[in-house]
């Protein structure tokens, strides 16, 4: 059977469904695996401790959203097809963690970052913009972004309540995924970006992260 190819209109309106799909509270968006947090009793937090797990899943959350974002935007300008088969599978992956920390979320009372719309605006003109340099740019900055996330994730699982078990369920498999991600990224033949250029990403993720965590 042959695959069907989308006139780049057609990604466009794909892309702006996606976007709104993304973004959309109690969205529709359904999940491969079943979440890690799903076999686990809930813990009995105390306030501090709920909103504390509800913030870092709420930064988590963004975090997947950009990563929706990226990919999308990548996928649209890759020029090879196989690189964009990369991208449009690693986003489907990514579709997963953002339902399971949506669930968290509502799970502990609280609510996704009101900033969302922005960072997936600004992370699709990066991944299109990406994509349009090379394919082998493009990787390298997947592969360099998932190895903040994986940082992130890290810092997270120490800040968690030992208690919450469900949340740090989700975000021990996130962590594992995301560093598959970085890793197929580079073995695809993307650009290890230098340590200059890390840096900027990283000072892009704290703003991120520090916005989300409060509003």
């Amino acid at each position: 059977m042959s695959q069907i190819r989308h006139s780049f209109i057609d990604n466009l309106i794909i892309n702006a469904d996606r976007a709104l799909r993304t973004l959309a509270a109690g969205s529709d968006m359904s999940c491969e695996r079943p979440s890690p947090a799903q076999p686990l009793d809930e813990a009995a937090l105390s306030e501090a401790e709920r909103k504390k797990s509800a913030a870092l899943m709420r930064v988590n959350h963004t975090g997947e959203v950009c990563a929706q974002a990226l990919y999308q935007g990548q996928a649209l300008t890759a020029k090879l097809p196989h690189v964009r088969a990369e991208m449009e599978h690693a986003a489907a992956e990514e579709i997963d963690h953002l339902v399971w920390c949506q669930q968290r979320i509502d799970a502990l009372g609280s609510h996704t970052s009101y900033l969302n719309p922005v960072w997936y605006g600004l992370s699709f003109m990066i991944g299109a913009g990406a994509g349009l340099v090379s394919d082998k740019v493009s990787l390298g900055f997947v592969a360099a972004t998932e190895d903040q996330v994986c940082k992130h994730l890290q810092h997270h699982l120490a800040e968690l309540p030992q208690e919450d078990l469900r949340s740090r369920a989700v975000v021990e498999q996130m962590l594992e995924d995301e560093a598959r991600h970085a890793d197929m990224a580079l073995s695809a033949g993307g650009y290890r970006f230098p340590a200059p250029v890390k840096g900027v990403m990283t000072l892009v993720s704290k703003l991120m992260t520090s916005t989300s965590y409060r509003i």
